[in-house]
């Protein structure tokens, strides 16, 4: 569900990217409780379009409600977003999101670019606990630092307890080591001259485009971490998602038309899944029916679902954990049926 916040300050932190805070009625402060790592869902009508991205949450510990926006090369949400201003009224769901720091006290943190923005709130919530907290940031140059203020603040406020690494792949600097890409060999080259403690991690907590995710936790498991202590939250660059082609039952159930069935908030709706209809969520819209997504790529899980009669498969999936899918549960923006009936629960726990 949807709630109309008011934009309360939009504050630049590089030449592309803003933060924008909103204005929070005390009757949706328990509406709207996050765990730091979690993500708001933003819905407006951009050029006649309805259209909705997820942005991370970056606030610090009794700061308003905020998110990190970076804008994107032809992106219209985040150009948009980049225009707001202070009145404005934003269309925002409560949050959402796996990729949560619980009570971890010593944690690892890796982002580049604006895979910062959930670590902003992980690492203010960690250090006020009295958590120790090492972060390795990737960037082009100084200037594209997103939150730069912010994580110098922490720095000086938690002495001893927070170390922040800043790696710039077009600006040298001072110590070669931290000139160049955050990479599988950067971070290998870290953790042997010293610079972050793996051995004694109990979170490390990845944020970027997928590649960078894909190597670094490749290279943290050829350095010993046990893969239940790695989380990751990814984004990607256009063209960088591959997706799986339609099986040929996938195809033969569209051509003859699917029945799907859907329970959302206890009520019943059927819509058919044709050959025009590349997920489920697509084949709702068209019947005019509105389920619940966000991302639209397999990442956020806004759009979960149990799959109580026939079959899908997914086109990707970067976000259900093996228990879920052994569990039956389903991407509904990734869905397509591969039965002549599929029913799928919206409100299974």
């Amino acid at each position: 569900m949807f709630h109309d916040l008011n934009v309360a300050e939009v504050r630049a932190e590089t030449d592309e990217a803003v933060a924008i805070s909103f204005e929070l009625p005390e009757a949706l402060a328990e509406t709207f409780a996050y765990q730091p790592g979690q993500y708001l869902t933003l819905r407006a009508e951009v050029n006649g379009a309805d259209m909705r991205r997820n942005y991370s949450i970056a606030s610090l510990p009794g700061e308003p409600l905020t998110v990190g926006v970076k804008r994107v090369e032809d992106g219209v949400f985040s150009t948009f977003a980049q225009g707001l201003k202070p009145g404005d009224v934003v269309q925002v769901m409560p949050p959402e999101g796996r990729f949560i720091c619980d009570g971890q006290e010593r944690v690892v943190l890796i982002a580049a670019g604006s895979g910062i923005t959930p670590m902003v709130s992980i690492a203010g919530d960690a250090l006020a606990r009295g958590a120790d907290v090492t972060l390795i940031y990737g960037n082009r140059r100084s200037e594209t630092i997103m939150f730069r203020e912010t994580l110098e603040a922490l720095k000086d406020r938690y002495l001893g307890q927070f170390t922040l690494i800043h790696v710039l792949s077009r600006e040298p600097q001072d110590v070669a080591l931290l000139s160049g890409r955050v990479d599988a060999e950067k971070v290998t080259r870290l953790v042997q001259a010293g610079a972050v403690d793996l051995a004694h991690a109990d979170g490390v907590f990845l944020c970027g485009p997928g590649e960078m995710i894909d190597a670094v936790e490749g290279a943290l498991t050829a350095l010993g971490v046990d893969r239940d202590l790695i989380h990751h939250e990814r984004f990607f660059m256009a063209g960088e998602a591959p997706r799986m082609p339609k099986s040929a039952e996938a195809e033969a159930a569209a051509a003859e038309g699917v029945e799907v069935e859907v329970v959302l908030d206890g009520a019943r709706r059927v819509f058919t899944y044709g050959p025009e209809d590349e997920t489920v969520i697509a084949a709702a819209e068209r019947a005019g029916l509105e389920l619940p997504y966000s991302c639209r790529g397999g990442m956020c899980c806004t759009c979960r679902c149990k799959v109580e009669e026939g079959s899908a498969e997914m086109a990707v999936n970067y976000s259900l954990e093996p228990w879920e899918l052994e569990a039956g549960f389903t991407l509904a923006c990734q869905s397509r049926p591969t039965s002549k009936k599929l029913r799928l629960d919206f409100d299974a726990a």
